[in-house]
């Protein structure tokens, strides 16, 4: 709002609250309760920034301009790239846009690095160019995600269980507080604990000292593909992403039907968890991507 009365550039504000909890919200809260780890940001994308938004705004507006850090190229078809920026790069949130999505993004910061772009407006004094780097789910602000999933899901006390003794180490507030792989917020003693399997059935949070190996793996099923221009080959190696950041695995893929996929890494990783996305790239082209289903 500041930025547009200093440069004089008219502001419509449109409401989609009920659209982002019909959609992105309760998306979140089932796959929380089925014990998978979502990715809100990516279906805040496909869904609702250029979704819903898109169905809103009047048909006369040929594009519509974020500030995400990635490239669209067109030459016949339409082509997300990724930004020059590795760490800052969004295309990994923006893996399941569509051909007609695209058509009408514009990313007018995504061939610059951030600090660039800091450097931009500082120089032209913009009111915002101190505001700090957003983090963490879109939708929730400044509120930690933990008491997001209170608020809703709310609390339920089960065991905390050393899975190679079998003995209860402590009492935890719910299943879905916890993520395969998680070292941080158990609240024990005598660590490093790692999460290695969680049951939902009996809402039970098994944890290790030492069977921390038996987590990594370099294999993994998905499915539920977005693939924005052409999927990609077997037998051909590409690049990876199983979350965002500037880290890439080297893949290849094995379709099985039309609906699911093998994907195999060139080295183990020990945080792949059902319900995360896995986005593959063709060098720099982000080609799209699917959900990790085992």
């Amino acid at each position: 709002r500041g930025v547009c009365e200093q440069l004089n550039v008219p502001l419509e504000v449109l409401p989609l609250q009920n659209e982002y909890w019909d959609t992105v919200v309760t998306y979140t809260l089932t796959e929380i309760k089925e014990g998978r780890t979502p990715n809100p940001d990516i279906f805040c994308n496909s869904l609702i920034k250029f979704g819903q938004f898109y169905s809103k705004i009047d048909p006369s507006f040929e594009k519509v301009a974020s500030g995400h850090y990635a490239r669209v190229e067109s030459n016949g078809k339409f082509t997300l790239k990724r930004s020059p920026d590795p760490v800052k790069d969004q295309t990994y949130f923006l893996a399941y846009l569509t051909q007609q999505q695209l058509s009408r993004a514009l990313f007018p910061i995504g061939r610059f690095n951030k600090s660039e772009i800091r450097e931009l407006a500082e120089n032209s004094d913009l009111p915002n160019k101190a505001r700090k780097d957003s983090q963490g789910i879109c939708f929730l602000g400044q509120i930690k995600f933990a008491e997001f999933i209170k608020h809703h899901l709310g609390v339920m006390k089960g065991e905390i269980v050393d899975i190679d003794t079998g003995k209860v180490m402590g009492e935890h507030d719910g299943y879905y507080y916890y993520t395969i792989g998680q070292r941080s917020g158990l609240g024990l003693g005598g660590g490093p604990w790692y999460v290695v399997k969680k049951d939902i059935k009996e809402n039970k949070i098994y944890i290790s000292h030492d069977n921390i190996a038996d987590l990594a793996r370099d294999q993994f099923t998905a499915g539920k593909f977005n693939w924005i221009n052409e999927a990609p080959a077997e037998g051909k190696e590409y690049l990876l992403k199983i979350r965002h950041g500037a880290n890439f695995y080297r893949c290849n893929i094995v379709y099985h039907g039309n609906d699911e996929a093998v994907i195999s890494l060139n080295k183990s990783d020990r945080g792949i968890a059902p319900g995360q996305f896995a986005v593959i790239y063709d060098d720099d082209v982000c080609l799209g991507g699917g959900v990790i289903l085992l």
